[in-house]
């Protein structure tokens, strides 16, 4: 059988077969094959876990929050980074040139890599492999934008890859101005400073547009190492940078050749580090907000958009800084007053000095003392009859011997010899030298706060919040003593009692069961005085007349009043009609302004409102803004009013009769040092057992005011102490600042009230004779009486009753009480 004849090849396979034999077919295909290898595992290893670049359209830099007083005025920043975000069309043209020239001179021109530049960073990277030295970075300012807003800083080849790759997709993503501004705003510079803003601030103290050209240049030569550049510590390094920036500046056209040499002859003109100066405004309030902020938030940007340190919120308090400052300067002088006779209290910190590293040392303490003219300053050497003392500025100078005589406390050793090389100490400046000063070691707080919102103006908390970081306002419980009082007696009138009521001042007791036994109480000055009234008792701060109200009230009735108020939780024992009861001073200055307000209580508040980065309000939630509401007329109408908050915790009569009564501690009682004042002003002072803590409290209508004094380790403040002694004249002090220009307003009693004359010491009505408003402690008196519950007393009849046309005419003759009292401008 005849074989197949073979089959005829088709041209095409004959072409591929015939071009597969030739070398550069073959070399094509197994570079497609290494092409296509080299980028799965490129794929792999980089380009698979790279983040998106759509998230930069978005992206928000972290920002520091922003607290602000009352008025507006900045007076802290919580900041881990200091960062100040502005638009790319908000940085002076000059300054982004100078970054241009430091870092990345073709930005405008390439897209997102310099290919040379590239090249020489790996050449670099190459030669540098088991050096230890670290390559140049080679790196546009977009690869710097991607890495330090993408990717992180970790050394290595792979980083780069990143970098490029991810510059590549930035350049496609957004503008060159856009990306500038990211640069800009997100650059570490230094000093805490991440944006070219913060910098100017850090470095100057200057606005970006109050910058030299010479100024312009320093910063930019920052980005490639802050710590290279210091200003003081390596200031010729710095020049030698700064002055290469301007040349490249001149160079590249930026400049002409006049700015430059203009520049070059200034020098670098930084300032010390140092803390803004705002930030010294109540370190003990804006602590408390920052608690606050931090409970509602969170602290960094793992807890929400809106965190403390990352979210740049925008909080308004309510604290106003005059009546800062002078709550601050009126506690202050009362402890330094108090302590002052008793020596020096010793170093406020005690730290190693590693050799000339005493700055860092006493940096790291954070203490920076802002009373008078006191400065911390760190001991370093002693030099014969002086100390070498070093400040946080690396400024020194020297502390004699003469100027350290005090002794120290408790011997009779002076000050100079117990100082030790590390002792953080106070001083303040005397004749080109500085003299030692002693902080108080006793302490104390003060609280100021609007009555009728709760809103809190004033808070200081110690001595210095940066020597005693414990803010005794809210966090010291403290046994509030004889301000506890007023409460008492409010119980008491909420269950029948007037201020007019007959209570025995004379020995109490009182079974406590078969393990505590009797227990008879005693007033402050020892034995009884008999039946008064209780405005008396109050007025003379009795303590028998207050265990005995209390016990007529029914001390779960005190205890709930208490608590109603928010000062305590407390079991109903009669040792807590005497403030036997733990509370701070915030809750007291709280309680004393819900007397002030009509029973109604507010919680007290140091926040107004919170804004987010972009200006909304995100708390409280719901909040409005009232538009026009300062406005003389609204729509022609009565203005409107905000609907009432908090809640009724103590009848509005009660409330004012107390305030009534606590108004004669001021003029004949406890606290006639404040008598003076010439105001209508209510309080009680507050002296508890030792006496280890004396207190007042007290205000006018328009804002209500507290303090204590005592030491955080309770111990005996002395038997002269008192509140009337030693808190009323801190508090006086306070008053003479603060009412300066406050108008002059009674307190405004509620429907319901009868003002009626009484006989001050029976408590009896009186009829025709007026009180004597010019007298420190008339006979006759006004008391304020719930309707129906005055005394009465029928008048007596000596003879045939008058003709009818002589009693109309004696009641014309005889002013009513109303107009007398409208007369008078008031009532006392």
């Amino acid at each position: 059988m005849a074989s197949s004849p073979d089959p005829i090849p088709s041209p095409r396979r004959f072409r591929f077969s015939g071009l597969w034999r030739r070398w550069w077919v073959k070399a094509l295909a197994v570079l497609a094959l290494l092409a296509v290898a080299a980028y799965g595992v490129l794929w792999l290893l980089v380009i698979r876990d790279l983040p998106s670049v759509d998230q930069l359209r978005t992206y928000e830099p972290p920002l520091p929050t922003n607290v602000r007083s009352t008025d507006g005025t900045p007076i802290y920043s919580y900041a881990r980074e200091r960062r100040v975000e502005l638009s790319y069309a908000e940085y002076p043209p000059l300054l982004v040139r100078a970054f241009l020239a430091a870092e990345d001179k073709t930005f405008f021109e390439h897209h997102g890599v310099d290919y040379p530049g590239l090249a020489g960073a790996v050449v670099d990277y190459a030669s540098k492999i088991g050096t230890g030295r670290r390559a140049k970075g080679g790196s546009t300012i977009t690869q710097q934008v991607a890495k330090n807003l993408l990717i992180g800083n970790a050394y290595s080849p792979t980083r780069k890859l990143k970098e490029a790759i991810l510059a590549w997709r930035i350049e496609d993503t957004l503008s060159k101005p856009q990306i500038l501004e990211l640069y800009l705003n997100q650059i570490f510079l230094g000093r805490n400073a991440y944006g070219v803003e913060a910098a100017g601030h850090a470095y100057f103290d200057k606005e970006l547009d109050e910058l030299s050209l010479a100024q312009m240049a320093y910063l930019a030569i920052l980005p490639k190492g802050p710590a290279n550049y210091d200003p003081f510590r390596n200031t010729d390094r710095a020049l030698e940078r700064r002055n290469w920036v301007l040349g490249e500046m001149l160079r590249n056209g930026f400049i002409t050749a006049s700015q430059q040499r203009e520049a070059v002859a200034q020098p670098i003109g930084a300032i010390t580090r140092r803390t803004p100066k705002f930030e010294r405004i109540g370190g003990y309030f804006v602590e408390e907000v920052r608690r606050q902020l931090i409970d509602k938030f969170g602290e960094s940007a793992r807890d929400g958009p809106f965190s403390v340190y990352s979210g740049g919120l925008w909080v308004r308090t309510s604290l106003d800084p005059k009546l800062q400052e002078y709550a601050q300067e009126a506690l202050r002088a009362g402890l330094l007053r108090y302590d002052g006779a008793r020596g020096w209290s010793g170093p406020l910190k005690q730290v190693e000095i590693d050799g000339d590293a005493w700055q860092s040392a006493l940096l790291n303490t954070n203490i920076a003392l802002d009373h008078a003219d006191w400065r911390a300053a760190i001991a370093i050497a002693r030099e014969g009859d002086a100390w070498q003392i070093g400040f946080a500025d690396g400024e020194t100078g020297t502390l004699p011997r003469g100027n350290a005589l005090m002794p120290q406390r408790g011997t009779a050793t002076p000050a100079f010899g117990a100082i030790e090389p590390g002792d953080i100490i106070a001083v303040a400046p005397s004749g080109g030298q500085y003299a030692l000063r002693s902080v108080p070691r006793v302490s104390g707080a003060f609280v100021v706060e609007e009555p009728a919102t709760g809103r809190v103006l004033a808070m200081q908390g110690g001595f210095d919040s940066t020597v005693q970081s414990f803010n005794r306002a809210t966090q010291a419980m403290r046994q509030p003593g004889s301000t506890i009082k007023p409460i008492v007696y409010s119980a008491a009138l909420e269950r029948g009692m007037t201020p007019a009521s007959i209570i025995v001042d004379g020995p109490f007791c009182v079974y406590q069961g078969a393990r505590l036994g009797q227990k008879c109480f005693r007033n402050f000055s020892g034995g009884g005085s008999g039946p008064h009234t209780m405005r008396w008792g109050i007025e003379q701060s009795r303590n028998l007349m207050t265990v005995r109200a209390a016990a007529t009230t029914g001390m779960s009735n005190v205890v709930k009043l208490m608590k109603d108020m928010q000062i305590g939780d407390y079991s109903p024992y009669l040792s807590f009609a005497l403030g036997a009861g733990e509370t701070t001073v915030s809750r007291m200055v709280n309680a004393y302004s819900v007397l002030a307000n009509h029973g109604r209580w507010h919680a007290p508040s140091l926040i107004d409102f919170v804004q987010d980065r972009h200006g909304k309000v995100i708390w409280p939630e719901n909040w409005r803004a009232c538009d026009g509401c300062n406005m003389p007329e609204w729509n022609r109408k009565a203005m409107p009013r905000p609907p009432l908050r908090g809640k009724q915790v103590v009848d509005a009569m009660t409330a004012f009769q107390m305030v009534h009564i606590t108004e004669g501690v001021i003029q004949r009682g406890t606290a006639t040092v404040l008598r003076d004042l010439k105001r209508p002003i209510f309080g009680k002072t507050g002296t508890n057992n030792g006496p280890t803590d004396v207190w007042f409290i007290g205000g006018t209508p328009q804002m209500v005011a507290g303090l204590y004094m005592g030491y955080d380790t309770p111990r005996n403040l002395g038997g002269y102490a008192q509140g009337g002694t030693l808190a009323a004249p801190i508090w006086k002090a306070f008053a003479k600042k603060a009412f300066e220009g406050v108008e002059v307003l009674p307190f405004r009693a509620p429907a319901g009230i009868r003002m009626v004359r009484i006989d001050r010491g029976s408590g009896r009505p009186v009829y025709g004779t007026w009180p004597g408003f010019e007298e420190a402690k008339p006979a006759v008196i006004w008391e304020a009486f719930k309707p129906q519950s005055e005394g009465r007393r029928a008048p007596r009849r000596t003879g045939p009753a008058p003709a009818p046309s002589a009693t109309a005419a004696a009641k014309r003759a005889a002013p009513a009480d109303s107009d007398f009292l409208q007369r008078e401008g008031g009532i006392y």
